[in-house]
């Protein structure tokens, strides 16, 4: 019998493999990262009321205010990409960008679940624990579903962000340090060999499945058996793939470990791509953290100047690396956030500092590599970057493209629970127009 974990065949034929997912916790704002709105120069300083829900507490609307990074065309598609990332924007023909997002909720908890899970209620499986469910390991000695969180701090409601919900406790996602014990207390004991460690697992694994053969199959319990085996093979495999000191010092220096603003999420960008090369399937990266995230109500360019600055190059390397080790096509990356935000200059508790409060109408996302049509803007939003407006997408439909990407269709993706089978999509999706990305069509 094949290990639980053991590769799946997909719905049909797709060359990708993997998925990175930057998570930009906090909102990034739209119009001052790749929605570029120069309306907002002409309207600057005028009040706005578009009818719109703005922001989560019903915070009174500030007025209009363009952005404060330039924006410029990029690369032989003339993508508009703002100062934020000029990086990024040397790769201006690889992205896919998505223009015409929105989300639920303009509050942070809930929309990190619907970003990540389909759902703003905690309990639903998130979207590595579907594809690990649908595609299975492509390591036997690694998991399936890494994730890495900011040092400042983890997301909002956190852990449900990468929670197997419903489905057994193997495919939920496997927090990661950078450097280091990848995984707390999994280096094995002072004075205990390995055969010694062997042996015990040996005796608890029979005594448990003589405990799991009592209870009929327990998906809890035959998890928990699973996750010793696991641990004791990432011993040895996972430790050395957190090495990125083994790198020549010319890739460390090209993902900023040469600068302590870019080190951390730069060693983050260089232990996915370790990851990807030893067969983890999906790997999310969050940038920002605690009270220290994109959340900007106040003074956007210096929230969103120092958080873009930290993952700019790191980001660029990991695609640039991804194409040097000819991962590109079975690689999609993806790039996003909870919400977007507004295009008014609020204030927050009466700071003097301008910033941008929350907006669930308007929202931007890219995608990379992975059989997406680089050099693409799909989708706008209205003159003044508030609302999606044309070819509209829901985050729905961003799961629904991924999953398409990855050769499975997430209306026979179901998962059998509390009286009904249960999708990652269970309230729609459609894929993001076939006109824009070269997605697997099936039989």
């Amino acid at each position: 019998m094949s290990r639980p974990s053991s590769q799946k065949s997909p719905h049909f034929s797709s060359t990708v493999k993997q998925v990175v997912f930057f998570f930009l916790n906090g909102g990034p704002s739209q119009v001052d990262t790749f929605d570029y709105k120069p309306a907002l120069e002409k309207y600057q300083g005028k009040s706005f009321d578009g009818g719109l829900q703005i922001g989560s507490n019903g915070r009174a609307i500030g007025k209009l205010a363009p952005s404060a990074f330039p924006f410029r065309p990029h690369g032989d598609s003339g993508l508009m990409v703002s100062s934020l990332f000029p990086h990024v924007g040397q790769f201006a023909d690889d992205l896919c960008v998505i223009n015409s997002m929105y989300a639920e909720t303009p509050t942070h908890s809930p929309g990190i679940l619907q970003m990540n899970s389909g759902s703003i209620v905690v309990g639903r499986p998130s979207l590595g624990s579907w594809l690990g469910y649908g595609l299975g390991n492509l390591n036997e000695n690694l998991p399936s579903y890494v994730v890495m969180t900011d040092h400042r701090g983890g997301p909002r409601g956190g852990a449900g962000a990468w929670s197997s919900g419903f489905m057994p406790a193997r495919f939920q996602g496997t927090l990661f340090r950078s450097q280091g014990a990848p995984v707390l207390n999994l280096k094995r004991p002072d004075g205990i060999g390995a055969g010694t460690q062997r042996r015990s697992l040996d005796l608890l694994n029979q005594l448990n499945q003589q405990s799991l053969d009592l209870r009929g199959g327990n998906s809890e319990l035959a998890a928990r058996i699973a996750s010793y085996e696991l641990a004791y093979r990432m011993q040895t495999e996972a430790t050395e793939a957190v090495d990125v000191g083994s790198e020549p010092e010319s890739i460390q220096k090209l993902y900023g470990l040469d600068d302590k603003r870019t080190e951390y999420f730069g060693r983050q960008c260089l232990l996915t791509r370790r990851l990807l090369e030893r067969g983890v399937r999906f790997v999310q990266l969050y940038s920002g953290g605690g009270p220290d995230s994109w959340d900007a109500h106040v003074d956007v360019p210096d929230n969103h100047g120092r958080h873009s600055f930290e993952i700019d190059q790191p980001i660029a390397a990991l695609m640039a690396d991804l194409k040097r080790q000819g991962m590109w096509d079975q690689t999609l990356l993806i790039w996003g956030g909870e919400f977007g935000r507004t295009a008014d200059n609020s204030m927050l508790f009466f700071r003097t500092d301008p910033g941008r409060d929350h907006n669930k109408s308007a929202m931007v996302m890219w995608l990379a590599g992975g059989g997406s049509k680089g050099g693409t803007v799909v989708g706008e939003t209205n003159e003044l970057g508030t609302k999606a407006a044309e070819n509209v997408y829901h985050t729905y439909d961003v799961h629904s493209t991924i999953l398409r990407q990855m050769g499975l269709d997430d209306m026979k993706l179901t998962y059998y629970h509390a009286g009904r089978f249960k999708r990652l999509t269970d309230l729609g999706g459609r894929p993001v127009s076939y006109k824009q990305l070269t997605l697997p069509t099936g039989d």
